[in-house]
């Protein structure tokens, strides 16, 4: 059956790689017989706003994004809460959202299989909202800690590119760093402590295959906060590695607490939701269930 398709296309995705992917996934998708529209533009403002146009207008039947985690973020900005399901054509470097779905990932003519035949797979995405009125979606993690501020670093960096320049900012970053004093209020019960990372999680892997809270899932109505406490730099150290295998869970300083609503609160802290710069903490976290159909 022939639908109305709206697709967005990061052409910098997957080191520059995404224009090549996005070419094939309209290919495919008009080959699937399905009516398209191409709502990308220049910047990613162009892009929601003409995107937002669309499905306000009736125009759509699905939006279909092409890129990383940073797309499927604001695939889901635009689709939570309206009805319109989301596809999914991975080809950025990290795809945390689409492998932890199950989703293909690097294989666009997989993708677009999903899409044309796939069923809308209802799963939760958590309302944002900010001190200074800011408000948004996100489907996969919030880095609120040392995860937040290596992004605030490297982000003020034009060079280098990729992985290297987060390492860089994590070398940067580590010698100063001290546990941050937290205030969490989890479904109205508050939280006081001193971490050194606070992470809160509606999908378990972020970072380009880091598992930070290997608990969560999508489809739950819950949100997994996970608080890895006080410790020295040098068990630090030793502990940061183990998140690539969700291993790090079991270190006596995490705590990992479940709520449907999260308030998260400290000085100094700006956070980074699916990677994407939000806003400076205090921010509110309510998981809605079934917000996003993804097709899946």
């Amino acid at each position: 059956m022939s639908v109305r398709i709206g697709l967005i296309v990061n052409p910098t995705a997957g080191k520059n790689t995404g224009a090549t992917v996005g070419d094939e996934a309209i290919r495919l998708l008009r080959g699937c017989g399905h009516d398209l529209l191409d709502l990308s533009a220049d910047t990613a403002a162009g892009a929601r706003a003409r995107a937002s146009a669309a499905i306000a207008a009736g125009d759509i039947d699905r939006l279909v994004v092409a890129g990383g985690d940073g797309m499927v973020h604001l695939g889901v900005n635009l689709c939570a809460g309206t009805g319109v399901p989301l596809g999914i054509v991975a080809s950025g470097t990290g795809n945390d959202i689409a492998r932890e779905l199950g989703l293909p990932v690097g294989d666009p003519a997989a993708a677009v299989a999903r899409i044309h035949a796939g069923d809308p797979r209802p799963i939760d995405a958590v309302s944002l909202t900010a001190g200074g009125g800011e408000a948004g979606w996100f489907a996969g993690v919030l880095a609120g800690g040392f995860d937040a501020l290596v992004n605030e670093r490297a982000n003020q960096w034009a060079w280098p590119r990729g992985q290297m320049r987060y390492n860089l900012a994590i070398l940067r970053e580590l010698p100063g760093f001290r546990a941050i004093p937290y205030r969490l209020t989890l479904d109205g019960t508050p939280v006081e402590t001193e971490a050194m990372l606070v992470a809160v999680a509606n999908g378990p892997a972020y970072g380009g295959g880091m598992k930070v809270v290997p608990t969560a899932v999508f489809d739950d109505g819950l949100l997994d906060v996970l608080v890895l406490s006080r410790i020295s730099i040098p068990e630090f150290l030793r502990v940061f590695p183990k998140v690539f295998s969700g291993g790090h869970v079991d270190h006596p300083a995490v705590t990992i607490h479940r709520a449907r609503s999260v308030r998260l609160e400290a000085a100094g802290i700006v956070g980074y939701a699916d990677g994407e710069r939000f806003a400076p903490l205090p921010l509110e976290c309510t998981a809605v269930p079934g917000a996003v159909s993804v097709l899946s």
